[in-house]
């Protein structure tokens, strides 16, 4: 159990810091960055970036579901435009290439709102060729976070890290083909919601995100 999401942070990025230690794998020699996932992750993150002294930011994700089974990701898109497509998935959907159109335009559409939101005027990080470290408040079923390492590595980064302070550990155990490394400060076999792990879970506002981004580092 996490008092708040802060208290989740500093546990978060002392494992973060122990297991990244080793030169070859510094985010801050080369260039490394720290991608909260809004919002909930954001607060959590600001405390992993500062313990490695690396930029934060948000990366914002949508997952594209199969109209008819939400659940089953065609594919996900980020930022400008950046699409990452299942395309076994979307092959064996057989769905209309206009629908498919349609439903990566309302999810960049969504994208682009709640980055303008977020971010104000601020450009999305440049993360080609950097380590990025993805942080949540807590991962579930781990679709966010599945749809977040496909737009990373269409946006050719370098390696890709999942931290986060809570997570189903199946969920866990299967983001690890996703991610170059899972880092997980808790996984509890009955899960629950990830609200349940923390005594605070107070919704995060857009002006506390914009706050915490506007204090980090370029």
């Amino acid at each position: 159990m996490f008092r708040d999401r802060t208290d989740a942070g500093r546990q978060l990025a002392g494992l973060v810091v122990s297991r990244l230690t080793h030169p070859s794998r510094s985010p801050g020699a080369e260039g490394g960055l720290v991608l909260g996932l809004p919002r909930g992750g954001v607060p959590v993150a600001a405390m992993v970036a500062q313990a490695l002294a690396v930029p934060l930011d948000v990366l914002v994700v949508r997952k594209i579901g199969v109209p008819w089974q939400p659940e089953l990701a065609l594919g996900a898109v980020g930022e400008h435009g950046v699409v990452s497509l299942n395309e076994d998935v979307v092959r064996a959907g057989g769905m209309a290439e206009d629908d498919l159109d349609e439903l990566i335009r309302k999810a960049t559409d969504e994208v682009e709102e709640v980055a303008a939101q977020l971010r104000a005027d601020s450009a999305p990080p440049e993360v080609t060729g950097r380590m990025a470290i993805v942080v949540d408040d807590g991962v579930a079923t781990g679709a966010t976070a599945r749809a977040a390492a496909s737009v990373l590595r269409g946006m050719s980064s370098g390696p890709v890290i999942l931290a986060t302070p809570v997570a189903a550990a199946g969920t866990c155990e299967s983001l690890r083909s996703c991610f170059d490394e899972v880092i997980c400060v808790s996984t509890p076999m009955r899960f629950g919601s990830v609200g349940q792990h923390y005594e605070q879970f107070g919704q995060v506002s857009i002006a506390s995100v914009r706050q915490l981004l506007e204090a980090s580092p370029a």
